[in-house]
C-alpha cells in the first residue's frame, strides 16, 4: 500500500503527507478494539492508518509541538522516549505502525 503513497524527498515528506499523518494519527485515536483498520483519504484514495505511518518511518522532518502532544496522548511511556528535544515524524511513525501492527494481529487472532 505504501506504494500508493507519495515517496519522502530526501527524508522530508511533502505537506499533504504531513497532514494524511495527523488525519491517521486522529484515526489511530478513534479506532476502537475489534474494528476494522481506520482509512484516511489521500489524494482521493483511501489508505490504512498503518500504510501512512509505515511511509513516514523515515521522516527526518520535525514534528510540530501540536503532533506530539497527540502522539503523547495514545503512545505508551515505554514505547516512546519523550523529553527528547527534537522528535521526528519517524520516531512517533515507527511506534504507531508497531502499535497498529499489533493490534492488526490481536484482531486477526481474536
Amino acid at each position: 500500500m505504501t506504494r500508493l503513497l507519495p515517496a519522502l524527498h530526501e527524508g522530508h515528506a511533502p505537506i499533504y503527507l504531513h497532514q494524511a499523518f495527523a488525519d491517521a494519527l486522529d484515526a489511530y485515536e478513534g479506532w476502537e478494539r475489534g474494528m476494522t483498520e481506520p482509512l484516511v483519504e489521500l489524494e482521493g484514495v483511501s489508505v490504512p492508518i498503518s500504510s501512512v505511518f509505515g511511509r513516514m518511518r523515515s521522516c527526518s522532518d520535525l514534528l510540530p509541538v501540536r503532533i506530539l502532544e497527540d502522539v503523547a496522548a495514545v503512545v505508551p511511556e515505554r514505547l516512546f522516549a519523550f523529553g527528547e528535544e527534537h522528535l521526528t515524524y519517524a520516531d512517533a511513525a515507527r511506534v504507531l505502525r508497531a502499535l497498529c501492527v499489533e493490534r492488526l494481529r490481536n484482531l486477526d487472532a481474536g
